[in-house]
């Protein structure tokens, strides 16, 4: 089950923190077409957040596909998003946290982590 966390510092509206959280937790298969996501009541006990805010995030969810509300039973996924194989996931968060903990001693910050990655996806290079 995905365990919501809300940065309320970050400038990002908490029903789009929830969201990308939920898409995220797709992409690594770590949620699944059944899994049931967790109530709005568990989700504002343990974020913080206003139910309206949880309930906004689902629907955007139940919008793109992903999701489906159930009377009375809840909210399910619909769709998956992985496309990657979880053995090569496993390896390559390993990898990451590694390269992580190599940056951090470097010096870098979040920020600085986030441009490098940035980059890379975009396909530039970095000034030597």
């Amino acid at each position: 089950m995905v365990e919501f966390r809300v940065d309320r510092g970050s400038g990002v509206p908490a029903y789009l923190q929830l969201a990308q959280q939920v898409r995220e937790a797709l992409r690594l298969g770590w949620l699944t077409p059944g899994d049931r996501l967790p109530t709005v009541r568990e989700v504002v006990a343990t974020s913080g957040v206003n139910p309206n805010t949880v309930l906004k995030a689902y629907r955007e969810l139940e919008f793109a596909g992903l999701v489906e509300a159930r009377q009375g039973a809840g909210t399910f996924v619909k769709a998956g998003l992985g496309t990657g194989d979880r053995e090569a996931l496993g390896r390559l968060y390993g990898e990451l946290v590694e390269w992580l903990a190599s940056a951090r001693a470097a010096g870098l910050e979040n920020e600085d982590v986030y441009a490098l990655l940035r980059t890379a996806l975009e396909g530039e290079k970095v000034n030597d």
